[in-house]
């Protein structure tokens, strides 16, 4: 008996439960359709924290100047005392460096939004490139006093090989369906990314315990950590907003093996941030925050019908239901992406591989539920273990002594200009350069009797510590010409940017101080330098203001 088509779309429980599905998704699409990000020109100081610990030194140098770039009153670096390379790549730029002993990337932060002097403070991975105009557009939703917090949109840092383009439509799905969505009713986003979210400092400080004294059942927790501080800050009743003319730019695993790793280490991260959320009173008083953490848990479950079905089908020969599945699956995850495709318009080739890689997401997560406890990085040498966070890659890991950290002595705050600056073009990543052997050592700083740690100058001995900020900093010259659209070609990595940069003398604090440590990096490992910086595809394009 041959059966109308339409049958297998409205006459099955999978076909039913693919309509209640997709009545799901409209309640995010049709509000995600109508966000717009926020202008109109508000200003605010702003510091760069960032944590480092084995990352690509090229990938780093090219950041670094990406912060420098964008106008930021300072730029502090918390780099873990055993990554030599990266501590070289710190001493060629005018930014400040605390040197740690302290296994975990909350610990990092801890101590660089204490240093920090500023009104905002930028927590960014030491993968992540900026474009130029990101630190502008980030403070544009400060404006509303409530909002507490601002995510950016994040892409691809390098979009060869087949995994990069797959994580590429994730994210576009990502920041054009449910963070856009979640921004426009309630302006609450349930998670900032840690690549680059931008926080008010009197909150951080506030929220400081709660954060590095996070436990899930008696165990504390590694990672998570952007997780854990967007929900601080939603639990205390402020805002969190996603600013998507602000884009920044980040690697990701090119192999299988450590996509499955980060992926099963943020999957933990969410179960054990929803679960905790949704057991509270707060996130029901944001009623579309509690919807779309709860779609997110059962998706999880309903996503593995679909390849279930197509197997039965297939074992028992029904090769129309196979035809129109597979059919439903192409044209359906094309409207979802459709933002994306609008401009990569060959994903729509990868969009069934696409399909396949959501099944294997959906199996990580649902064994991610079942090991909660599990409190290991996976792409990076730092675990949990005895209640401590270690360094795995150590021949003999040992926790750090905690020592009490102690009061950072102020910093004057330079007076941001008043005026608007002129839109410019993405600056360039520097090459790396090699420092002579003979000035390694030196670049390490020192310690005076007077307790003032030094920095290396022509052989002279300046005071370097917290109790200096430069009176200037030296920004690469930019042009006049706008920056690089998605139809221009990208400047190579290993350009020089116009003018190029003087090496200067670094600022190290070094720091021995240790709360109770508990995490480290949010990013992937040390990937293949792409080669060419991306264009600003999202950072310029035509977005009007709210």
């Amino acid at each position: 008996m041959s059966l109308p088509v339409y049958y297998y779309v409205l006459g099955t429980p999978l076909g039913i439960l693919g309509l209640v599905r997709w009545g799901c998704w409209l309640v995010r699409r049709i509000p995600a359709v109508l966000y717009k990000p926020i202008a109109g020109g508000h200003r605010a100081t702003m510091t760069v924290v960032v944590p480092v610990y084995q990352e690509d030194p090229a990938v780093f140098a090219a950041a670094i100047e990406s912060w420098l770039a964008n106008d930021v009153q300072d730029v502090v670096l918390v780099i873990d005392s055993s990554d030599r390379p990266c501590l070289e790549v710190a001493a060629r730029y005018p930014v400040r460096v605390l040197v740690s002993d302290v296994p975990g990337k909350r610990d990092a932060l801890r101590r660089g939004w204490n240093a920090a002097r500023t009104e905002l403070v930028a927590l960014v991975d030491s993968d992540t490139v900026w474009a130029p105009d990101v630190a502008r557009e980030v403070c544009q939703p400060f404006a509303d006093p409530r909002i507490g917090g601002v995510g950016t949109r994040q892409s691809v840092y390098g979009s060869g090989g087949f995994l990069a383009r797959i994580t590429d439509m994730f994210l576009d799905h990502r920041y054009y369906d449910e963070n856009a969505s979640q921004s426009l009713l309630g302006r609450a986003v349930s998670c900032l990314s840690g690549r680059t979210a931008v926080y008010r400092r009197a909150l951080l400080l506030e929220i400081e315990h709660d954060f590095m004294h996070e436990t899930f059942w008696g165990v504390p927790c590694l990672s998570g950590d952007d997780k854990r501080l967007t929900t601080l800050i939603l639990e205390r009743g402020h805002l969190t907003y996603m600013q998507r003319t602000a884009e920044v730019w980040s690697t990701f695993p090119s192999d299988w093996r450590t996509f499955v790793k980060q992926r099963l280490r943020w999957a933990r991260n969410t179960w054990r941030s929803d679960l905790r959320a949704l057991s509270r009173r707060w996130v029901w008083r944001r009623p579309f925050l509690a919807y779309t953490m709860v779609d997110k848990a059962v998706s999880g479950f309903t996503l593995l019908l679909g390849p279930a079905f197509l197997t039965y089908s297939l074992l028992v020969h029904n090769w129309i239901f196979c035809a129109v599945l597979v059919g439903w699956w192409q044209i359906s995850r094309s409207a979802k992406l459709l933002p994306h495709l609008r401009q990569r318009p060959s994903s729509f080739l990868f969009i069934l591989p696409y399909v396949v890689v959501s099944w294997v997401m959906a199996l990580i997560k649902l064994y991610a539920l079942l090991t909660l406890r599990k409190q290991r990085w996976g792409t990076r040498q730092v675990a949990v273990r005895d209640g401590e966070v270690v360094r795995t890659g150590d021949p003999v890991a040992t926790p750090a002594t905690p020592h009490p950290m102690p009061a950072p002595v102020p910093v004057p705050v330079p007076v941001p200009a008043t005026s608007m600056p002129a839109r410019r073009p993405a600056a360039p990543p520097i090459p790396a350069q090699p420092i002579p052997a003979q000035r390694h050592d030196q670049r390490f700083g020192v310690e005076t009797e007077a307790g003032h740690p030094l920095s290396h100058r022509n052989g002279d001995h300046e005071p370097a510590g917290w109790d200096r900020v430069p009176p200037q900093r030296a920004h690469p010259p930019v042009n006049s010409a706008p920056p690089p659209r998605r139809d221009q070609p990208a400047p190579h990595r290993d350009q020089p940017a116009p003018g190029g940069h003087r090496p200067r003398p670094v600022r190290i604090a070094p720091d021995t101080s240790a709360p109770t440590p508990v995490g480290w990096f949010d990013s992937a490992p040390a990937a293949a330098v792409p080669e060419a910086v991306p264009a600003g595809r999202a950072a310029h394009r035509s977005e009007g203001p709210a």
